[in-house]
């Protein structure tokens, strides 16, 4: 199977309102695709459907050339996705988060690796303290930490860089073009300008809810 994620004609309705209609993408491995627009735009939405969480909208999802309600199990065992929220466990520590995440997603727990994780999104020597008490910046590395983690192809990431600090967003884009060097793909959505990420691409979503605009 090739890893490639496509959508056809899609479009969505919320309230009354289109979010977008007629989108299509492509997504393969070495490509960076950001996802832009305004607050309300669908960026979130969007990410939703072409991850299958989102089933009640019109087009179609394809995942290595197949439509998405088929090979649905394939996706999830190539998909790494990060929603807005860090969604860590507040009264799990930083190291059982981790530990907690590798388990539901049927990976074996390496402590070591987890460890080595954590220190390489700045968070050693927090290992063991609860995530409540953690700020909302080293929250956010808690849930990053599974990106050198859990080996996966696809990168879904939504507003990744939200909270953390300087360091903490030159680590982050350092990890996504290394994935994209690698063969991986990455779709996120995010306010930050991203640069120097190799096969980088945008989707404009806004209140033209025509074909959405794709960009190198």
């Amino acid at each position: 199977m090739s890893l490639c994620l496509h959508a056809r004609n899609l479009a969505c309705e919320r309230d009354g309102r289109w979010l977008f209609r007629g989108l299509e993408l492509e997504l393969r491995g070495g490509e960076v695709l950001r996802v832009e627009g305004p607050n309300g735009s669908g960026k979130t939405t969007l990410l939703k459907i072409l991850c299958g969480q989102i089933g009640d909208v019109e087009g179609e999802v394809l995942w290595g050339g197949r439509p998405l309600s088929r090979v649905r199990a394939e996706l999830f065992a190539n998909l790494l996705y990060l929603g807005h929220s860090p969604g860590v466990k507040a009264h799990l520590s930083a190291l059982e988060n981790l530990r907690w995440y590798q388990a539901m997603g049927g990976d074996a727990v390496d402590v070591d690796a987890c460890f080595a994780a954590l220190a390489r999104v700045g968070l050693a020597g927090f290992e063991e303290l609860p995530t409540a008490q953690l700020s909302a910046g080293q929250r956010r590395r808690v849930a990053l930490a599974r990106l050198s983690l859990t080996p996966r192809p696809l990168w879904v990431l939504d507003e990744p860089f939200t909270a953390i600090d300087v360091d903490g967003v030159a680590t982050l884009e350092a990890q996504l073009a290394d994935h994209a060097r690698r063969g991986g793909a990455v779709l996120v959505t995010t306010h930050h300008p991203l640069t120097d990420i190799p096969g980088l691409r945008r989707l404009c979503l806004g209140e033209d809810v025509g074909v959405p605009e794709v960009a190198a």
